[in-house]
């Protein structure tokens, strides 16, 4: 059954498959943090990188450098990261922020429903610091997805080419969508570029933005039952001298 809200105008006959697949995708994309461990053939990926390349690009700069990571080198990378997250991360810290250092409305209180709306669906009490920590330890295991791609950018660039990169990672999440697979965006691994770069072979003026792990859905994994909320149109957008 399609989840995407039904458009007030149907599109032209000659487009209607595509804007139904398209929102589809969209709408139904959702962070999943847990995975079967099912393979994804090497074909799609690079099909889905493919299809991606074509997102905007500012001057057709291409910004994007992608690592694809699965066996064994995504073992050892995750066997890595955990023993620096569980030694207290020490000298491990994303050198670009996420985050104003004092969040604020209504920011924060979105940003705060969506983790105790998944710690209340896995039992983790609000002052559980131990479960809480093993949770975001899942992160670094891939939420068990069998691939994992990480993105980095040349640190020459400016903001406008991480908006570039911003749209690329969206088509990636809505052709992976297309082809029955789910995917997880996560920043929590940038905070580990050093040992990311080290195993990988990033180059110095690389910047590790974020990682995403891909693969089929664990339906019966209780993580993957949150649902986020989204505001209104009428809430962020303005129609200036628009006829209806």
């Amino acid at each position: 059954m399609s989840t995407a809200p039904k458009p007030p105008f149907p599109p032209p006959p000659a487009y209607a498959d595509i804007a139904h697949t398209v929102d589809d995708a969209i709408t139904s994309r959702r962070s999943v943090r847990a995975f079967l461990p099912a393979s994804v053939p090497r074909a799609l990926i690079e099909h889905i990188l493919e299809v991606a390349s074509r997102s905007p690009s500012g001057t057709n700069m291409q910004p994007w450098c992608v690592h694809v990571v699965a066996g064994k080198t995504k073992e050892r990378l995750s066997h890595a990261i955990l023993d620096a997250y569980e030694a207290g991360g020490e000298g491990h810290k994303r050198p670009w922020k996420y985050y104003p250092d004092e969040l604020f409305e209504p920011y924060l209180s979105r940003k705060r429903a969506v983790g105790w709306g998944l710690y209340g669906l896995l039992g983790i009490g609000k002052d559980d610091r131990a479960q809480m920590k093993a949770q975001r330890a899942q992160n670094f295991l891939f939420f068990g997805a069998p691939v994992g791609m990480f993105f980095t950018i040349d640190d020459r660039l400016e903001i406008g080419s991480w908006l570039d990169y911003g749209m690329f990672i969206q088509s990636i999440i809505t052709s992976a969508r297309g082809h029955g697979l789910h995917t997880c965006p996560q920043a929590a691994f940038a905070d580990f570029h050093k040992i990311i770069r080290a195993h990988l072979g990033i180059p110095e003026n690389h910047t590790v933005m974020c990682a995403l792990s891909i693969g089929y859905e664990d339906k019966t994994a209780v993580a993957n039952k949150l649902r986020t909320d989204r505001v209104p149109v009428s809430e962020f957008a303005r129609f200036l001298d628009y006829e209806s």
